[in-house]
């Protein structure tokens, strides 16, 4: 969808009309509003492109840049799925779309690389403005001092320098940083959104990531008729047929064979994720970035493969504290995974989370992305 998007230029009113024609997919009137002010932003800035370059030929003038976007709802509401939508349809080639966790790894780890210069801050937002002129940043929110100290001024500095904005996020402006320290500094940044960008809610009462998977059977069994394809189904719906071209993704130093993925849902083999040389860190990168993860082909536990085990036992215990909706095929029924009875109260825990996590309860909890540590995020260029 996004390649004929951006081959067609179809307008984000003309992609969301041809979204709802297509079979399963629920036309909503509140996103309908949202595209609205999707479809203003993306004219604006086809018609600057325009006047920018009638402006450059004959001037150094140059045409007023429009205003960004910032918009929240809660989970599940579609946010992500828009903001993917206006990104594919407008033909610019300086542009960015980035999850704000990796975006803010990316700030850390080039403000340490710029640190000779005399203000690192300033020298990063250059930086950036020479390579974007409009910044999708996905499910922005603060919850770091630091990330709130840098914010403020980059923010600022990007939006002086003409970089359009797109967010979406959990929270209105003024709901960032809630309980932070200090947050007294984070509110002339909190200001600056506000003045700068327009805030719209997309308050829709569905949860289309949740009732996606509610509608379906999560754990299935791998040797039945139909899994492959099912699974398949269900991923494609969920990423709204928006996923990435690599096969593998990369974790720490390391780059880790994938199914497929997208910006929030990943696809591994059981083989890939726990028979390699994996640990818990690896584990908490993937559950941290990804709200869904998809596992094809997870065999019986046994002393056989007591080492993918444990690996599995570190995976399943990472997914579930932070809420990570989790998509299986399993080669044995669930009452059987370990069949031979030495894995003990181990054992139980993990099947006891695993029929937890297939309950309505369990999907409706919002996904837990805190707490990532920058410093062991490894940088993809």
């Amino acid at each position: 969808m996004q390649q004929a998007a951006q081959d067609e230029q179809i307008s984000p009113k003309a992609w969301y009309r041809a979204a709802c024609d297509r079979a399963g997919f629920v036309c909503d009137a509140r996103q309908l509003a949202a595209i609205d002010e999707l479809e203003a932003l993306w004219q604006q800035l086809m018609e600057f492109k325009v006047k920018r370059n009638q402006f450059l030929g004959r001037s150094l003038l140059s045409p007023d840049v429009p205003k960004g976007l910032y918009i929240w709802g809660g989970v599940g509401r579609g946010k992500t799925f828009l903001m993917d939508g206006f990104y594919h349809c407008l033909p610019y080639r300086r542009k960015r779309r980035i999850h704000f966790h990796n975006f803010m790894a990316e700030v850390h780890h080039e403000m340490k690389r710029l640190a000779c210069e005399d203000d690192p801050l300033m020298a990063l937002a250059e930086k950036i403005e020479s390579s974007t002129r409009l910044l999708c940043l996905d499910e922005f929110h603060v919850d770091d001092i630091a990330d709130a100290m840098i914010l403020g001024r980059l923010l600022g500095a990007l939006l002086e320098r003409g970089v359009v904005l797109l967010t979406t996020s959990n929270y209105p402006p003024e709901g960032l940083y809630p309980n932070g320290l200090q947050r007294q500094n984070f509110l002339p940044a909190i200001a600056l959104l506000k003045r700068e960008l327009k805030v719209v809610h997309l308050d829709s009462d569905t949860d289309y990531r949740m009732l996606q998977m509610v509608r379906d059977p999560l754990f299935m069994r791998a040797d039945e008729a139909g899994t492959d394809s099912h699974m398949q189904s269900l991923y494609q719906r969920l990423t709204a047929g928006m996923h990435a071209e690599t096969d593998f993704i990369p974790v720490r130093n390391i780059s880790i064979p994938v199914k497929q993925h997208s910006r929030e849902v990943v696809w591994f083999d059981f083989k890939e994720l726990c028979c390699g040389n994996h640990d818990q860190s690896d584990y908490l990168e993937i559950a941290h970035r990804y709200p869904t993860v998809f596992l094809s082909n997870i065999p019986q536990m046994s002393a056989d493969n007591g080492a993918a085990a444990r690996r599995f036992t570190w995976l399943i215990d990472v997914l579930y504290d932070n809420h990570v909706k989790l998509v299986a095929s399993f080669e044995v029924g669930l009452p059987q995974l370990y069949g031979d009875g030495e894995h003990g109260s181990e054992a139980q825990r993990i099947a006891s989370r695993l029929t937890e996590m297939q309950t309505r309860r369990y999907l409706e909890l919002p996904h837990q992305s805190r707490g990532v540590s920058l410093t062991a995020v490894e940088v993809a260029r």
